[in-house]
């Protein structure tokens, strides 16, 4: 099966042998040629996603998860664009990206930690001018002279997403802490948090430039550190400190 889609403005033809990665891009599939690369998979592509599974699990002491052929080939088409898109510009982002009034905030932490929960507070806390672009693995498109941050098809495991894009204003790194805080954070102190969530391709010279990107992100928009609770309390801290009314600045953090 063969179709073309448009992912974070640029169009990628994907050939697989199973229909469920089609059916999963749905809303992003379009009639335009491929702008960029063509994307097809094969029995070593869902080999390797076999053994990663494998090897995660032995990491973890866990059991070994079973997936379809059709659901690991979907896992092998995002990491092939995933590898090519720093070509242009472009990676993938572990995190959860709320959009607020037409503005990006990109919460990242380890899984486990409540990136979901807090985004789904915003939308709590701000009704309908809150929506999520995307709540697992969202990309970006990170230019010198901003970051536009867009929806994907792989929403994570609440499906919580859209074909959206939206200029990103803040990114937030998220612990947990007794009580709610928010603070800046300078580039230095954010940077070796934001390499762990970012997609590192396998290639040397796409690493490489995953690396320019990543600094050009961590220089390009301004940094937040928030400690927070899963209560409605902690969105509030948040947006006020990195979109609300009392946020008045637009001032961006760099490092040395």
């Amino acid at each position: 099966m063969r179709a073309c889609y448009k992912l974070a403005g640029l169009t990628v033809a994907v050939s697989t042998r199973y229909p469920e990665t089609h059916r999963l891009w749905a809303a992003y599939r379009t009639d335009e040629e491929p702008s960029v690369f063509s994307v097809e998979t094969g029995p070593s592509d869902l080999a390797l996603e076999e053994a990663l599974v494998l090897r995660e699990a032995a990491r973890d002491g866990s059991p070994v998860p079973r997936y379809s052929p059709g659901t690991l080939e979907q896992t092998a088409v995002y990491r092939k664009i995933a590898d090519g898109m720093p070509a242009y510009d472009r990676l993938v982002f572990h995190g959860s990206c709320v959009a607020v009034d037409g503005r990006g905030y990109l919460f990242a932490a380890p899984s486990g930690t409540g990136k979901s929960t807090h985004a789904a507070l915003w939308g709590e806390l701000l009704g309908a001018r809150a929506e999520i672009v995307n709540d697992d693995k969202p990309m970006l498109h990170i230019r010198a002279d901003g970051v536009t941050a867009y929806g994907t098809p792989y929403t994570g495991k609440h499906g919580r997403g859209r074909n959206m894009a939206v200029p990103l204003r803040a990114t937030c790194l998220l612990e947990r802490a007794a009580e709610n805080r928010i603070s800046p954070i300078s580039w230095d102190a954010a940077y070796p948090l934001l390499l762990q969530q970012v997609y590192r391709p396998r290639d040397a010279s796409a690493l490489e430039q995953t690396l320019r990107l990543l600094d050009r992100l961590a220089r390009g928009v301004r940094l937040y550190r928030l400690g927070c609770t899963p209560e409605l309390s902690a969105a509030e801290v948040a947006w006020n400190a990195m979109g609300g009314e009392k946020d008045e600045t637009e001032q961006r953090l760099s490092g040395p």
